[in-house]
Parts: C-alpha cells; structure tokens; sequence
C-alpha cells in the first residue's frame, strides 16, 4: 500500500507523518530527503550553486538554507529552477527507500508539495491534512516566530487549498485537539494496514 501524504505549511502533517511512523509505517519524508540530497560534496549542492551561485552557502559550504529561501520565495521562476534540480534527485531516493522497505509494508511518502507536480495518481491512497488558511498564518506567527507577510508568502508559494483537496481520496481535519488528530490517524492507519 503505497500513501502520498500532504498538507499545507504549519497543517500539521509532519505531526501525522510521525504518528503513522510511531504506528510502524514506513515513511518516506521528502522534506528530509531535500536536505540529504544536498549536503555538502553532493552532486545536488554543487548544481544549486551553478544555478544560484556562492551567495547560497554558508562560509563552512554548506547551504544556506535561509539564503536560497529568500531567493525562491521572492522569485516564482527562481523556485521552479530549484525544484528543477532536487525534485527528481528527491523522487530518486525515495524511490530506492520504498523498494528497501519490507514486503507488505504501509509505505507513506511525506510530500508537501504534492499538489504542486503530477504524481498523486502514482499512489493507491492520497492523504491530505487540511486546516483553513486562516489557521496555517496564526500557527506560523504564532510558533515559528514569523511575521503575518511572511507566513502568507510561503502559503502563496505552495498549491491553494482546493488544489489539494481536489487531489486527496481521504482528508485529515486538524482543526481539533492533538488527541482528535490522534485518534483521527490511528483510525487511517488501521483502516490503511489491513488492505491487501
């Protein structure tokens, strides 16, 4: 059983990717994956700094991840050249982490920008964490520290709601308690587990 999780910024859904691992799911985080793929001395880092120059890279080599965000964000076309170069290299480990995974396994790719390329098809079950946006810009302000701009420019650089509602076959509502959304994804994932 192969399951696309998303959900817009601050929806929660790395807090219902880590309950489906907590329950034995293997999860495969793209997010995490982004960052592995460019590490400092990858082929990945070197082709973001051909594309977006030094000014990307912290005085150790590594990327400057606050940098290159203050590019993208700003830039639509800037971003669709970095998602250019770690997409695939993103959708190519996770496809070796899925096949590494045991036979039968429930198997959930943690995607946050789904909706924003053409692979939701690819999975038996397309699982989407929904909060109103309204919602998403309180959390960002509130627990990340951001400003009401800034929150509402990452928002604006992600798929809109309908955009990922209209591409999920079940919806999480994480407008409750955490033990609402607890029980909410026990209750997937033994649905999810016990299908062929």
């Amino acid at each position: 059983m192969r399951v696309g999780l998303t959900g817009g910024i601050a929806s929660g859904k790395s807090t219902v990717s880590a309950i489906l691992r907590d329950l034995g799911a293997v999860v495969v985080d793209a997010d995490l994956i982004a960052r592995e793929v460019v590490e400092r001395g990858t082929p990945g880092l070197a082709a973001v700094v051909e594309a977006f120059g030094d000014q990307v890279l912290t005085p150790e080599g590594d990327l400057d991840r606050a940098a290159l965000g203050a590019v993208v964000f700003a830039d639509p076309d800037a971003r669709r050249r970095l998602e250019s170069i770690v997409h695939p290299l993103v959708h190519q480990r996770g496809a070796e982490l899925e096949a590494a995974a045991p036979a039968g396994a429930l198997v959930v790719h943690d995607i946050p920008l789904l909706a924003e390329g053409d692979r939701a098809g690819s999975f038996d079950e397309v699982v989407v964490v929904d909060v109103p946006t309204e919602v998403q810009v309180e959390r960002m302000v509130r627990d990340r520290g951001w400003t009401r701009e800034e929150a509402e420019a990452r928002i604006a650089a992600q798929a809109g709601r309908e955009e990922r509602l209209a591409i999920a076959t079940r919806v999480l509502d994480n407008t409750g308690t955490p033990e609402e959304l607890r029980r909410a994804v026990e209750e997937l994932h033994a649905e999810l587990a016990a299908r062929p």
